[in-house]
């Protein structure tokens, strides 16, 4: 068995955003108890990832990738290719497995979306749950 939904939102630029409940919403509506969580994230300039949802660690790793991919760098691509660059970097999708109708996150794991572009974003991300 296969669901598809899809979460949107608005997410400002540079932004880090917790989508968790979102898709724990999508995972009760598919009834589905055991089987895999795949995110896709849309556009090129955003990224799912999962980690920690604190603060701090969200500077840091904007940190981190302001030292990889600077704003301020010389690229090809003049507009915006530090964000390109960076949701590269990160991915475009994760995938969770599921167990007793949960996701089989750890502790501390969140699953947020990544605005690394210029300019606030209405962004997609497509979820599929598949069934054992």
């Amino acid at each position: 068995m296969m669901y598809k939904d899809s979460v949107k939102l608005k997410v400002k630029s540079q932004k880090i955003v917790n989508i968790t409940g979102m898709v724990e919403d999508v995972l009760r509506k598919s009834k589905i108890k055991d089987g895999l969580c795949s995110l896709f994230s849309v556009g090129a300039t955003c990224s799912v990832i999962i980690n920690e949802d604190d603060p701090m660690l969200l500077e840091d790793l904007r940190k981190a990738m302001e030292k990889i991919a600077p704003e301020k760098g010389i690229y090809q691509h003049a507009e915006n290719a530090h964000s390109h660059i960076r949701s590269a970097i990160m991915g475009s999708s994760q995938t969770i497995p599921i167990k007793d109708g949960k996701m089989q996150l750890g502790t501390w794991q969140e699953i947020m979306v990544a605005n690394f572009d210029t300019k606030d974003r209405e962004r997609e991300v497509i979820v599929t749950i598949i069934s054992d």
